[in-house]
């Protein structure tokens, strides 16, 4: 019986590596990605030309913040967690395979998704430190429900999603950690609100019809950039500072860069309370009230972008100042400074110009104002990503709607702490050898 006990052993299947990619691994990303046209990254936007040039793995993004939310690094030095179940069941206690799972853990992760998918959020994703929620290579939308809450956390990506139609949800026990899970009071029904949180970056998302705002910064929150994000079709686009009297602000710095403010906008693009905000190389392409506003005294600057004023004659004006008098906001810092504006735009600068003030409000090189259209060609969802005979991802192109796709047969199915390992062995795969062994055994005894 020794041969067949040996025979049987040689036979099982190997056990399959761990899958996980580890940080720094020599495993190569399942889905590396680059772009498909140089054109596409050849633009002199600094955070696309960093990873979108050139084959990388996906944790090259992290390396690419501008900004005063440079340093955050989301899920960088952990493992890829793939999300292959849309639903929302049981925001108290997630089904592992969902996004909301992989959300609320503790461990660094960078989360992708399997295939497109639509996601109906039950209440509001609360997103824990340290992760990145990367939306490349298929079309995620988060639609029709309570959306993306950043609350007393740091170190959070959120990248090429199409966030829209939020509802206000709450009321309700929602988990925020493997160990914790609270009850909440309603949420707003924004479509990204971060609360207390530092060092996060919002890039390459469209966002749209949202029952408050599509971005909201608020109570402490510092440290933030709002990158090569399409708007569309809202009210309230962004609010930056939680209220007049909410001096917990005052030291909030926030970079809104490469967006593309698109049609049917109204106001808040953004509205500032407090802190020093940089405004930087931003399309404006229509506003039935006004682009950027504020109250309370925040030092705005206004640099490299276009600003074109709606046909209304009566809204011409880029800035608002809120319920506040001139002789109060005459002494505010705002500027405008290399700004185009476009069919009779224009914007109403205050203060003494104080230098010490506009570089706390400082956070990136601004380029020409006349470079605009290259700066901002990838805004929104990045389009269709496929792949090309190598097996890498190629880009397809930005755009406030973005683009289809998928990442094709996912070689880790169900819940996946993936990192390249092949599955194990089943099937027809098995059955010779298990013949073969069989045989030997009815033979032996």
């Amino acid at each position: 019986m020794v041969l067949p006990l040996l025979l049987l052993l040689l036979l099982l299947p190997a056990s399959s590596p761990q899958p996980l990619l580890n940080p720094n691994s020599s495993q190569p990303d399942p889905n590396p990605i680059s772009a498909s046209h140089p054109s596409q990254c050849l633009t002199g936007n600094p955070i696309d030309d960093c990873w979108l040039c050139s084959p990388a793995d996906r944790f090259r993004l992290a390396d690419c913040a501008i900004g005063f939310g440079r340093s955050a690094i989301g899920g960088k030095n952990g493992r890829l967690y793939i999300v292959t179940d849309p639903s929302d069941s049981d925001p108290a206690n997630p089904i592992p395979g969902t996004l909301r799972h992989a959300a609320i853990q503790f461990a660094p992760l960078w989360i992708i998704f399997s295939t497109s998918m639509s996601i109906q959020l039950k209440q509001e994703l609360l997103v824990n430190s340290f992760k990145t929620i990367d939306g490349r290579g298929v079309e995620v939308h988060i639609a029709g429900g309570s959306c993306i809450a950043i609350k007393n956390v740091s170190n959070v990506i959120i990248h090429n999603l199409h966030i829209h139609d939020c509802v206000p949800a709450g009321d309700a026990v929602i988990r925020s950690s493997p160990i914790e899970a609270d009850h909440h009071g309603k949420s707003d029904g924004d479509a990204i609100s971060i609360v207390s949180s530092q060092d996060v970056w919002v890039d390459h998302c469209a966002l749209s019809s949202c029952a408050d705002g599509l971005i909201d910064v608020t109570r402490g929150s510092t440290r933030v950039t709002i990158s090569n994000n399409f708007f569309s079709r809202h009210d309230k686009v962004m609010l930056l500072g939680h209220s007049d009297d909410y001096t917990g602000d005052s030291e909030m710095q926030v970079t809104v860069a490469y967006n593309r403010f698109g049609e049917k906008l109204v106001q808040r693009m953004p509205r500032c309370r407090h802190g020093y905000f940089h405004v930087v190389n931003n399309d404006y392409t229509e506003w039935e009230m006004y682009a950027v506003g504020g109250s309370a005294n925040p030092t705005i600057n206004s640099q490299g972008n276009r600003y074109t004023a709606p046909a209304d004659p009566n809204n011409k004006e880029v800035t608002e100042r809120i319920d506040t008098a001139e002789e109060q906001w005459s002494s505010w810092n705002w500027r405008s400074d290399g700004d185009i504006m476009a069919n009779g735009a224009f914007f109403v600068p205050s203060g003494d110009g104080s230098a010490a003030m506009y570089e706390k409000a400082s956070s990136v090189e601004a380029k020409p104002a006349e470079l605009i259209d290259q700066l901002t060609l990838n805004a929104g969802v990045l389009g269709r990503l496929k792949r090309d005979g190598g097996g890498q991802i190629l880009g397809g192109g930005g755009g406030g709607g973005g683009g289809g796709g998928g990442l094709g047969d996912s070689k880790f199915p169900g819940m996946g702490f993936s990192g390249g390992a092949p599955p194990p062995l089943f099937g027809i795969q098995l059955l010779l050898p298990l013949s073969i062994l069989i045989t030997i055994i009815i033979y032996s005894c």
